[in-house]
């Protein structure tokens, strides 16, 4: 498969516009089995098994999650996103996070998504320490 710019962005913005659903097996289904996620403040996670305890971990903490794309530009096997993250946890508080993604794309899956954002800004609103 070849992982035209087109097709790098449309398997980005699917996978981002996923976490509406809520379904951890669409949100996974991006992403190669040896792919690297990388929260760039804390250390990366290899593997899709410990990609999808992560996002499940998301889930069952968040009772709604809509990730919007302020930004996007895309290449050939790669995207980078700019964003807003916007979570609802269990208990009603909001978070919003300024987030800037980097994916890298082969064969029509996800094989590096690494995310920028300020650690201490997350932990604050959210009360969850990565």
């Amino acid at each position: 498969m070849i992982d035209t710019k087109e097709a790098s962005e449309k398997l980005v913005r699917g996978f981002l516009g996923s976490w509406r659903g809520r379904s951890l097996e669409t949100i996974c289904s991006a992403f190669a089995d040896d792919a690297v996620y990388h929260n760039v403040p804390v250390d990366p996670i290899t593997g899709i098994s410990g990609i999808r305890a992560m996002f499940r971990a998301f889930l069952d903490a968040f009772s709604d999650v809509r990730l919007d794309i302020v930004t996007l530009v895309a290449e050939p096997a790669r995207v980078l996103v700019e964003r807003v993250d916007y979570f609802t946890m269990n208990d009603g508080r909001k978070v919003a996070l300024p987030v800037t993604g980097v994916f890298e794309v082969k064969n029509g899956k996800i094989t590096r998504f690494s995310d920028y954002f300020d650690l201490a800004d997350f932990e604050r609103q959210s009360g969850i320490e990565l």
